[in-house]
């Protein structure tokens, strides 16, 4: 029997639905760099204050049982064995000292640190109002800063020669970063390329579990506090951890923790994912995550915002540091 045609009749009160309004497919796939993204996460929260309390009240009291008890334990020993005592006490003052320096370092690289905020929230407000007697008072603690650094002593002799024939915030602040800056910025630029080529390397070719996550994060920890260190804000243990959470809070505060295909395919050519291996595409990921975590690492550690012309491209330094790792196909 030949079928005709079929004609359907749709009820006129029956509502249409409309394809622009339905909710979007939600992506089951596995995402790249998902050990970065959690770790950007953790490191970015917040710490309640009740939580800040709990910590400081704990260790307080466990300073001061450590405390007593090495102090009962050399006094006791004194009485028992003198000279032994004497040698414990003098140990334990050792001890003490040392962990004063420690704390001092700790301070003054805090202090530093927050010396290169000063200087950068300075540039903001000069560069917002158009403030020239600030953007001139940013220069030259911008030289002073850097008085000790030899790669800079050119730049800061240009600089200081030239501050006063500007007439402008914002001229005045770039011929800081042109003469200042830029041996820093190629210098941190490189330390990010290498970090991220290392981060590319271990994801894609040591097959063993966890292996790309732990380096991903180690090498993320030492990149950004090399960068602090080529940008003059040499930090401590505290200072590190100040400013790895200052880096991550920047990436999600920019929404820049996230990349996928659509950068790499640009960037490498070809749809990267889907011609290379598994492993090498998850190398290619962590390696462009890395290479993300550095440019929010200078953006924080940097005494001067990036102007447009210096801002430091991402694509641009993921190709650089990824282009040559994987033969395209």
């Amino acid at each position: 029997m030949a079928k005709g045609p079929v004609l359907i009749d749709l009820d006129a009160d029956e509502p249409v639905a409309d394809v622009a309004e339905a909710p979007p497919v939600p992506d089951i796939s596995q995402p790249q760099g998902q050990a970065m993204q959690a770790a950007a996460q953790f490191a970015a929260r917040k710490p309640s204050a009740l939580s800040r309390w709990f910590w400081g009240l704990a260790l307080a009291a466990i300073g001061a049982v450590v405390s007593v008890a090495a102090w009962d334990f050399a006094t006791s020993l004194v009485a028992r064995a003198p000279v032994l005592g004497w040698v414990v006490t003098g140990l334990f003052a050792a001890l003490v000292l040392v962990a004063l320096i420690i704390a001092v370092r700790e301070l003054a690289a805090i202090a530093r640190l927050s010396r290169v905020d000063g200087l950068r929230r300075a540039a903001d407000t000069a560069l917002t109002e158009d403030d020239l007697a600030q953007a001139r008072s940013v220069a030259n603690r911008l030289i002073t800063f850097y008085k000790g650094r030899e790669e800079t002593r050119w730049g800061r002799e240009r600089t200081r020669e030239r501050i006063d024939d500007q007439f402008d915030a914002a001229t005045l602040l770039t011929l800081a970063e042109d003469e200042i800056l830029a041996p820093l910025d190629a210098a941190a630029s490189r330390e990010v390329e290498a970090a991220a080529r290392q981060v590319a390397m271990v994801t894609a070719l040591v097959p063993l579990a966890l292996a790309d996550v732990v380096t991903a994060l180690a090498a993320s920890l030492r990149m950004i506090r090399r960068v602090a260190e080529i940008y003059g804000g040499r930090a401590g243990f505290l200072g590190s951890w100040r400013l790895t959470r200052a880096v991550f809070v920047h990436l999600l505060a920019t929404g820049a923790v996230a990349v996928g295909d659509d950068l790499l395919e640009p960037v490498l050519g070809g749809s990267v994912l889907s011609k290379l291996s598994r492993r090498f595409g998850e190398g290619l990921v962590n390696g462009a995550l890395s290479a993300r975590v550095g440019v929010a690492a200078m953006e924080v550690c940097r005494p001067l915002p990036f102007s447009d012309r210096h801002r430091p491209s991402t694509r641009g330094m993921i190709k650089r540091a990824l282009s040559g790792l994987f033969s395209k196909s």
